[in-house]
């Protein structure tokens, strides 16, 4: 091989390493697929015809739902009925939407629930003040010893009046309802028999389970009526389980002057602020922790039918603070109310 020939080999031996050189690709990792967001869930609420406003227990379900969408991350909706036929209705809406859990709210719901939730086994309920006996599978009841935290309201009302006189009333004489009432007869009685006194119960007799009723949950005139109509025969404390019809009677008890009021579902110091100045307390059903709790389940997938049940000892009810008319309650009165409330946690005290 001549000098000359070598060199030119040379050459392109060296330009061709070079080329390659300046070709050659850095592996790189393959792309990574992106996730998908995982899907909300959907809970929606059908109100009774209260509507989602009533400062009672549709208010209060609903609470747990706004809660449940900031604490995990889930969509709320919700249909007011308006009257008894919407319900079937609203409930055909969400099913055809495809909500993940529909909540039911009250008694006179209790029926349509029932029909849907057998028509429809693949989709979750949950209603709230009501049970079913047998338990449906896919139904999770919601429901709550309002007569517990009514059994201290009404020894703090004996304790507190002043003319021996007290007074309630429901809406309608459904078991939700005198329940309440129930627990207030039973706790004046209690301390008539530790105080050797004689308070009397206007608008309720636990014996024959009849006393005053609206007929109405949202006819606040018909509240105001009723109140004034107890304070004419001298009750100075009233307790309303009519939801907002006992607005009605709270606006009477304000105009009058001369009694306070108890509230019931929620503490209606906070939910009816105009009103806070009269409110002794209220017998509340602490909804909004029982639908977390239902709502909970679905996202772990422990959803089961059957009831969940709300008492002092896990706080699913209790009575609220006294706010402005703590100086009404005597030390002394409070700390036995307090002992009773550990009483019945601890089953010294039963109710039935």
């Amino acid at each position: 091989m001549t000098k000359k020939l070598f060199a030119i080999l040379s050459v392109l031996i060296v330009g061709s390493m070079l080329l390659g050189a300046c070709t050659t690709t850095t592996p790189t990792e393959p792309p990574v697929a992106s996730e998908e967001p995982a899907a909300k869930i959907k809970v929606c609420q059908i109100t009774d015809t209260g509507g989602i406003d009533d400062k009672s227990f549709n208010a209060t379900a609903w609470k747990g739902i706004t809660d449940a969408e900031d604490k995990l991350g889930i969509e709320g909706k919700y249909l007011e009925s308006k009257e008894v036929a919407d319900y079937e209705k609203n409930l055909n809406a969400f099913i055809e939407e495809k909500c993940d859990l529909i909540i039911t709210v009250g008694f006179l719901i209790g029926d349509a629930t029932k029909a849907a939730a057998e028509a429809n086994p693949d989709i979750k309920f949950s209603i709230v003040d009501y049970n079913y006996d047998p338990a449906i599978p896919n139904v999770v009841g919601q429901i709550f010893n309002t007569d517990e935290a009514a059994f201290l309201a009404g020894y703090l009302a004996a304790g507190v009046s002043k003319t021996g006189v007290v007074g309630t009333f429901g809406g309608l004489p459904i078991p939700t309802v005198t329940i309440f009432m129930d627990g207030f007869y039973k706790g004046v009685a209690k301390y008539n028999e530790v105080k050797g006194t004689e308070v009397k119960v206007l608008g309720w007799d636990p014996a024959t389970q009849t006393g005053l009723f609206s007929n109405s949950f949202d006819d606040q005139q018909k509240g105001s009526e009723l109140a004034k109509s107890l304070m004419d025969e001298g009750a100075d404390i009233i307790m309303p389980v009519a939801g907002p019809v006992g607005l009605g009677a709270a606006a009477a008890i304000k105009e009058r002057g001369n009694a306070y009021l108890i509230g019931v579902d929620s503490d209606w110091a906070l939910t009816s602020p105009e009103y806070a100045d009269i409110t002794l307390t209220s017998v509340m059903k602490l909804m909004d922790a029982t639908t977390l709790q239902v709502i909970q389940s679905v996202l772990d997938g422990t959803f089961k039918g059957g009831d969940v049940v709300g008492t002092l000892a896990n706080n699913g009810v209790s009575i609220a603070p006294f706010h402005d008319l703590a100086g009404l309650v005597p030390a002394e009165l409070a700390a036995e109310i307090e002992q009773l409330k550990a009483d019945i946690i601890a089953g010294t005290i039963t109710l039935k």
